[in-house]
């Protein structure tokens, strides 16, 4: 029986009304101590969510699967996503909440930016590292700002959060992050299991894979590093590895032959290909598994 998952303007509030609010912001401790510091799955129809954690530590809970948090670390959560939070007594950080439809205003063109927004992420922040510490003191400084109404408030708010996340998406383009499986990301996995069961003989490079499922290459890296620690290239190797393997015990056709058959023209790189995926040539591992069979 599937879980019924709740959806909120903010944690804990359904008053049936529009929020009559684009962005607001709190500390984390203010909302999530009234819930004994635990944010209880549930999901967001109309807005993104920016975590910054400075203090303390917790769980986020994406997929129905648990993440660690360690400060300090921005979280961001885009729209329709179940999503929950375990926290430590001692947390401290922010959490700001925005409008989907006003994200786009700060932050003009979002061709590759509009992708890594669509996927939960967990981004650790190194202080020693200048943009880093830029983005912790800009979340400090949006908090300041919505706090206190001063002329220019939403100008200036705007420009915090689309200097925030533009500067948080480098980090993570330069691999500090995390990306947090979704419920999308499995879909865009099976989506890509289903075109490797196609093409995988053809020997098609990752970024055909990443425009049949309508990503960017980078963007499929992400997906498939946080659901298998393996990239693209590696899982489509790894699918002719596994295939090559199946036809060497189960078929009498020589290596070759088999070469030929996973779309290898040169039967000296198929042999070059699974030796340097699995340490032995193809007709060393077809004997020794052969063997290994008959005397299991």
């Amino acid at each position: 029986m599937r879980r019924h998952v709740p959806t909120y303007e903010l944690y804990g509030e359904n008053t049936g009304r529009k929020p009559d609010f684009w962005l607001h912001c709190e500390t984390i401790r203010s909302r999530s101590s009234l819930h004994h510091w635990e944010i209880r799955l549930h999901r967001h129809e109309s807005f993104f969510q920016i975590l910054y954690i400075e203090g303390g530590s917790g769980d986020a809970i994406f997929a129905d699967k648990s993440h660690p948090i360690r400060p300090p670390a921005v979280i961001t959560v885009p729209p329709g996503l179940n999503h929950g939070f375990r926290f430590s007594r001692d947390i401290d950080g922010l959490v700001i909440t925005l409008l989907r439809s006003h994200l786009s205003q700060p932050l003009g063109d979002r061709s590759h930016l509009g992708e890594w927004l669509a996927a939960p992420h967990l981004t650790p922040l190194d202080p020693d590292n200048a943009e880093a510490a830029y983005v912790m003191q800009t979340l400090r400084r949006l908090s300041d700002e919505f706090e206190n109404r001063r002329s220019g408030r939403n100008e200036t708010l705007g420009a915090y959060v689309a200097l925030a996340l533009r500067l948080t998406a480098r980090i993570s383009d330069e691999g500090n992050s995390y990306e947090l499986p979704s419920n999308e990301n499995e879909r865009r996995m099976d989506m890509l299991n289903e075109l490797l069961q196609q093409h995988f003989r053809s020997h098609k490079p990752a970024s055909f894979y990443a425009r049949e499922i309508g990503v960017s290459p980078t963007h499929l890296t992400r997906i498939v590093r946080s659901m298998t620690g393996s990239t693209p290239h590696e899982l489509i190797a790894g699918k002719l590895i596994e295939e090559a393997k199946r036809q060497l015990v189960f078929t009498l056709g020589s290596v070759q032959e088999i070469g030929f058959r996973l779309g290898f023209a040169d039967p000296a790189y198929f042999s070059r290909f699974f030796l340097k995926y699995t340490g032995e040539t193809p007709r060393v591992w077809r004997v020794k598994e052969k063997v290994r069979l008959e005397g299991a």
